[in-house]
This record gives C-alpha cells, structure tokens and sequence, in this order.
C-alpha cells in the first residue's frame, strides 16, 4: 500500500456510510495522528491500538448522532501525486465553519481552527464535516 492516509479515509467513509461501530486499519504515526484530531473534534468516539499477528492496527469507534453518522463527507486534499501546502493565513472555513481540516504541520497533525490559532501553516492532508 502507498498511500495509508487514502486507505484511512475510504475505510472511515464506507464504515460510516453502511453504519458500522468499528473500523480498522493498519497503523502509522501520521495515521494516529489523523485519529487524534478526529477524537477532539468529536467524529470519532475512540482510538485504540491493537495488535494483530506481530503487526498494530488502529481500531477506531465512529460516533452516532441517533442513527446518522457524525461523518457526512470526507475529503482528501494532498495526494502523493500533488501536494497541497498553505499558510496559517491561507487556510479557509470548511463548510463555512461546520467541518474541519486535518492539516500536518511541524508540530504535528491539527486541526486547521488549531494551526490557525498558533500560526502554522503545512500540508492540508484532508475536509470532513
């Protein structure tokens, strides 16, 4: 597998599109990092790491709002082929407000309220709301 951040997020998207409680994958730092930003922004209820045949998974728990998934759509922006970099002052609302950009910046995965806040641009790795 080349791009682990894609697998995640198509992982995440179907789970929550067919209802599931639990998806998981296999896990990297940047991964983690992903699932991190997911929990404080309350789209995800869970993150936990597992072993599996000598080999750790993530294994996260989607959160519910009734019977509709907190996920509505989720986006990948920077692909391995064309990389998308901003600024802090560059970054813009998702949805106006309503949804979150996971940015990978020099002091870790956040979120673009929270690189904005402390004036770090980077890599814009993906949009959900």
């Amino acid at each position: 597998m080349i791009d682990h951040v894609s697998d995640m997020l198509a992982r995440i998207k179907n789970a929550s599109m067919v209802g599931k409680k639990e998806v998981v994958m296999p896990h990297t730092k940047l991964n983690e990092g992903i699932a991190k930003v997911m929990l404080d922004n309350k789209y995800i209820t869970a993150v936990e790491t597992v072993m599996a045949d000598k080999h750790k998974n993530l294994k996260l728990t989607l959160a519910y709002v009734g019977h509709e998934s907190a996920i509505h759509e989720i986006k990948r922006i920077s692909k391995p082929g064309v990389r998308i970099y901003q600024r802090s002052r560059d970054l813009k609302p998702v949805l106006s407000g309503m949804g979150i950009a996971i940015i990978s910046t020099p002091k870790g995965v956040l979120s673009d309220k929270q690189a904005k806040s402390q004036k770090l641009g980077g890599e814009v790795l993906a949009e959900l709301w």
